[in-house]
């Protein structure tokens, strides 16, 4: 492996080369950003020789010191999929993302680095607190943006990385991560937030094999921890490629919505002017949507915040804030998909 996985390891000579200006860092320091617990991630601030015409901070992104958020990450081709984003699609795709400066990946999947662009002040957005429908107008334009870009695209089977199956690992693994979860969350949630995943084990087979009535591109884990927003609001970034797969835009966009609006309330009322907004957006593309068959797909999705929640909180490092953000994950869609009828609908 001829790349540095962490900041203690990396030298000013090697990232001076792979930010393009050799020989002309004196030094940097690194501190920790984020809350994620897939991976960690850290603001370098440099120290170039005067003249340098080179950004005064970059973002690094390496394995997570975890051992078990490792083990999954390798398990689900996490880091691949994040890596395969920067690598493969980004550039080309017209998301707003950091631009990434360098990328590499080692053969066990694991050990990776990551040198991205420091979009401050864009801040990631706070999960718990949550967001209303205004708010996310910029991310359900991006969203679709991402969604338009390899839309029902015969490319989509070409990628090894997207293409990756872990239905077979996902049947054995949910059904235990549940029940660990409902013994976890057990005074935390309310008994028909924690009995809707007692039916989606019943429907897993059903669930894992659903078609979805469009295929494409999709982030997988599109809520507002995993977004970059502008001061003013206006603009935001999507970051957090680690599980970047194909499957349905629109279960993308209930993922979306029904993790970010916190009361259950204002986010039914929310559902279908937040869709339809997608579905202009999509139109606007280029694309062409059936949007009576993908509003059956959003209501499927509604459930994959829910599966999500159950599946991370069991599987990474465990946090305070963890714990609260994968209950709020949790509750939020739950509310999403009863008011749905989702699982009705597998």
């Amino acid at each position: 492996m001829s790349f540095p996985t962490s900041p203690e390891a990396m030298q000013p000579t090697w990232l001076s080369a792979v930010l393009g200006h050799p020989e002309k860092l004196k030094g940097f320091v690194a501190a920790k950003v984020g809350t994620g617990q897939m991976c960690d991630s850290y603001r370098l601030t440099l120290d170039w020789d005067a003249g340098v015409d080179a950004p005064a901070t970059v973002i690094a992104k390496c394995p997570s010191h975890d051992e078990a958020s490792r083990n999954i990450a390798r398990l689900t081709g996490t880091y691949v999929k994040e890596i395969s984003w920067y690598r493969e699609l980004a550039a080309a795709s017209g998301v707003p993302a950091p631009i990434c400066h360098y990328c590499d990946i080692a053969d066990d999947d694991v050990d990776f680095v990551l040198i991205l662009s420091d979009l401050a002040p864009a801040q990631a957005g706070d999960q718990l607190a949550g967001l209303g429908l205004s708010g996310l107008i910029p991310c359900i334009e991006a969203a679709a943006k991402l969604h338009a870009y390899l839309w029902n695209d015969a490319r989509l089977a070409q990628m090894p990385s997207l293409a990756r199956d872990n239905a077979g690992l996902i049947r054995t693994l949910f059904p235990q991560l549940y029940a660990g979860f409902r013994e976890r969350y057990a005074e935390r949630l309310a008994p028909e937030v924690l009995d809707l995943g007692a039916g989606l084990v019943t429907k897993l087979d059903a669930y894992l094999a659903r078609e979805p009535s469009v295929r494409t591109i999709v982030h997988g884990d599109l809520r507002v921890d995993n977004i970059l927003f502008a001061p003013d609001g206006e603009a935001c970034w999507i970051v957090d490629w680690q599980t970047l797969g194909r499957g349905s835009g629109a279960a993308d966009l209930a993922y979306l919505v029904g993790t970010s609006i916190a009361d259950p309330v204002e986010r039914a009322a929310a559902d279908r002017p937040a869709f339809d907004h997608w579905i202009a957006a999509l139109t606007a593309a280029g694309v062409k949507p059936d949007a009576a068959a993908l509003w059956t797909d959003y209501r499927v999705g509604a459930l994959s915040g829910y599966f999500m929640a159950v599946f991370a909180s069991m599987s990474v490092e465990r946090t305070a804030r963890g714990d609260e953000m994968f209950a709020v994950m949790a509750e939020r869609p739950a509310r999403q998909a009863l008011a749905l009828g989702s699982l009705d609908l597998l």
